[in-house]
């Protein structure tokens, strides 16, 4: 379970990324984000800013459309 979700759902590059990055720096170390997106771009743009920004990505999966992203800060 996931301490904070934030849902860009309809949004394009680089929205979820802004909206994400916004979120993430208001966790602790160690606590976890997921991140849904219906941007067929986002896989590739979550895998490079995940591992920019040195946080891990724990899991991510697509389901009709909706990519759901797991990280976990760093």
């Amino acid at each position: 379970m996931a301490d904070i979700t934030v849902d860009t759902k309809g949004l394009a590059c680089p929205m979820p990324i802004v909206k994400a990055k916004k979120a993430l720096d208001s966790l602790e170390s160690g606590q976890t984000m997921e991140v849904l997106s219906t941007d067929k771009g986002s896989l590739n743009d979550f895998t490079a800013w995940v591992k920019q920004t040195k946080n891990e990505m724990i899991s991510h999966e697509e389901e009709n459309g909706v990519y759901k992203f797991l990280v976990k800060k760093g």
